[in-house]
């Protein structure tokens, strides 16, 4: 089951879909794509690490997801991704537009021949107004195509606004 977790900043979707993962009563692998920048995201970081079981398996990678899925893939855990769309920054950062279409496309196959359970968070960038600068448009217009791909390769879709979950695909 490949499961898309949307929702804005502090929407509860960080949390709906570590207790999907905890659910499923399988072991847990982390993919987490933040890098630490600041303080202020290092907060972020703990946080979301406080929160989790320390027995979970965790992977930082803030790039190359496509080929941590596919040795994930079919094993006999739940995979939690988390967060796509700090991964679409982190590619958009590289300034690298082949290294872009390559990740984003080895990605989307990735998820597609995902075989056992796969949880991937992104945010909802659509619902706020048009950014002011190229590269802040950008980000929220592939952020939005990213989870329309996507949300065509799960079976299930949630959005999770005021920490309420919402099915958009069931």
């Amino acid at each position: 089951m490949r499961h898309l977790v949307l929702g804005g900043v502090r929407s509860g979707k960080s949390a709906y879909a570590e207790q999907l993962v905890a659910d499923t009563e399988q072991e847990v692998c982390y993919l987490a794509t933040s890098q630490v920048w600041d303080e202020e995201m290092a907060t972020r970081v703990r946080i979301h690490q406080d929160r989790r079981p320390s027995h979970w398996q965790l992977i930082e990678e803030p790039i190359a997801l496509a080929a941590h899925l596919n040795t994930l893939s079919a094993g006999q855990q739940s995979v939690l991704v988390e967060c796509l769309t700090l991964w679409l920054t982190n590619l958009i950062c590289l300034e690298d537009e082949a290294r872009f279409a390559a990740e984003k496309a080895a990605l989307l196959e990735a998820v597609a021949n995902f075989e056992g359970e796969l949880v991937l968070v992104s945010s909802e960038v659509g619902l706020g107004i048009m950014p002011m600068n190229a590269m802040a448009r950008r980000f929220a217009d592939e952020a939005g195509l990213l989870n329309q791909q996507l949300a065509k390769l799960t079976e299930r879709v949630t959005l999770v606004a005021a920490g309420l979950p919402m099915p958009l695909k069931f």
